[in-house]
């Protein structure tokens, strides 16, 4: 995971962060809560729609776990606590009945909780919230189970299917070449524990604003925008054996999904989004989905 240093924490600085990200179709869980409060005092006007928009959480899990009846009317004072959301990323080869299998909940209830309609088409990058991703009394995120059953031929064979063609092969945790340094600058977050129990799953570069950013070994742009809350502007490299290089909290994006780059290609400029104050990048090298020190391949 980034830190709030920048948590995936691809959420960071400021503090470190707390969230866990898995890339390419793995669960994120609670991406970018380090920016979001745990819960929220009613001010005038507030409304359960309003909080859950200005929140971005599911309103039917803030009543849920707040225990709310209908008319759902709120005081002024009272306090709303708010749910981490568990969600997947949609990789290549991902399809509903695939994730719905994965997650062991049903295909109408997970199409109905991201308001999908046939012919359920999804695009890489997509993130999809899992049904019952809500937070317990003890704060720990859990997901509902199904006890739905796919027992037709057809069924049963897609599953087996999907299976054996999306099988996920940890790629190994050595590496033979290293990486360049993304952007010239200060580490001012290091890769490992930091404050609270919390840990940073790369390394935090101080750099002036609109200093370019590189990328740090050839690849393919996996993903390249915005819609990882806490985040800013995100690019994540997949390269062929199988590592993942992540650029948090860019201002400018220069490369767009799909895209494949030369080692040391310009593909971002370094900012302050996904919440900074100072300009900043964190970067993240992951073997598929272990975070490895950038430290150890880099000159």
């Amino acid at each position: 995971m980034f830190c709030k240093w920048l948590p995936l924490c691809f959420v960071l600085l400021l503090g470190a962060c707390s969230s866990d990200i898995e890339l390419f179709g793995y669960t994120i869980w609670g991406v970018g809560d380090y920016n979001r409060p745990s819960s929220v005092r009613v001010e005038k006007g507030d409304t359960l729609y309003s909080i859950s928009r200005a929140h971005d959480v599911p309103m039917r899990e803030v009543i849920e776990i707040n225990g709310l009846r209908p008319p759902y009317t709120l005081r002024v004072g009272q306090v709303i606590r708010l749910p981490e959301a568990k969600y997947h990323i949609v990789a290549r080869g991902d399809t509903l009945y695939s994730i719905s299998r994965r997650y062991n909940v049903d295909m109408p209830t997970l199409s109905r909780t991201n308001n999908l309609t046939a012919p359920w088409t999804l695009h890489i990058g997509q993130k999809l919230l899992l049904p019952g991703s809500i937070v317990t009394g003890k704060g720990t995120s859990t997901a509902r189970t199904s006890s739905t059953k796919y027992s037709t031929k057809k069924t049963t064979a897609q599953k087996s299917s999907s299976r054996a063609k999306y099988t996920y092969v940890q790629p190994s945790t050595k590496r033979k070449s290293n990486f360049i340094w993304p952007v010239k600058g200060t580490v001012i977050s290091k890769f490992g524990p930091v404050a609270k129990g919390r840990n940073n799953d790369g390394i935090n570069i101080k750099a002036a604003r609109g200093t370019v950013v590189k990328a740090a070994d050839a690849g393919t742009v996996a993903y390249a925008g915005n819609e990882l809350k806490g985040f800013g502007n995100l690019i994540l490299i997949k390269h062929n054996d199988g590592w993942v290089t992540a650029y948090a909290h860019n201002d400018t994006l220069k490369v767009r999904k799909g895209q494949k780059v030369a080692k040391g290609t310009p593909i971002a400029t370094v900012g302050t989004t996904g919440g900074m104050t100072t300009p900043q990048l964190h970067f993240e090298t992951r073997a598929g989905k272990k975070a490895v020190n950038p430290m150890a391949y880099l000159p």
